[in-house]
């Protein structure tokens, strides 16, 4: 027979910079897993000092999420902490939701049900979805806008046209030297560290032969 085991109750806490201060944000934790009875300890609080920008497997809250399972539970001081971009944001939401994990946010006093039947974290997961699309549908727009701006004020935007330049161009004189003087031409790619057809092109381009 299967042992029940018990949920286990974890808190994450993260802030950008080596300057902030991760402790401030333990009080409260400690008393809202005391007033539900869960039992919470220093080393369940997952802390790390890390940018909200790096992608969130990349944080040891990714090891976390992969750890928790159904019914357990996941404090949080406020959303932002587990990231500052709507759609990551999303993503992981909708991964505690999948597992049943129950997550419990102090800022607001949200808690969004790991039960998959429960109608309040559902219209959350919504809310947050049309959140995501209006945040990428925004940056879309600032995008195209500047690029717009860009193009008005009579900037060329893209790759230039042609084939661009060759670091080769830097020793065209003393090139077209050592080829007068006989050296072959696969001793001048190995001077110029080239590769024999990179500096065949070259030179067909340059008219050099």
């Amino acid at each position: 027979m299967k042992e029940n085991i018990p949920p286990k109750t974890r808190a994450y806490l993260r802030v950008s910079t080596e300057q902030q201060d991760l402790e401030k944000f333990k009080p409260a934790i400690y008393e809202f897993a005391a007033s539900k009875g869960f039992k919470l300890t220093d080393k369940e609080i997952i802390t790390e000092k890390i940018s909200g920008k790096i992608n969130w497997r990349k944080r040891k809250l990714g090891n976390l999420v992969d750890e928790l399972q159904k019914d357990d539970r996941l404090i949080i001081p406020e959303l932002t902490r587990f990231s500052r971009s709507m759609t990551e944001l999303l993503e992981i939401l909708k991964i505690l939701k999948e597992k049943r994990v129950n997550v419990f946010v102090l800022k607001g006093s949200l808690f969004l049900n790991g039960n998959i039947e429960d109608p309040i974290t559902d219209l959350i997961v919504r809310i947050l979805s049309a959140l995501s699309e209006f945040e990428r549908d925004l940056i879309s727009m600032r995008i195209k806008e500047a690029l717009k701006a860009k193009a008005d004020q009579g900037i060329i935007l893209g790759r230039p046209k042609g084939p661009g330049k060759s670091k080769l161009d830097a020793y065209k004189e003393e090139i077209i030297a050592l080829l007068k003087m006989g050296v072959p031409k696969t001793k001048l790619a190995e001077k110029f560290n080239a590769n024999p057809a990179t500096l065949h092109n070259w030179l067909n381009k340059n008219k050099i032969i």
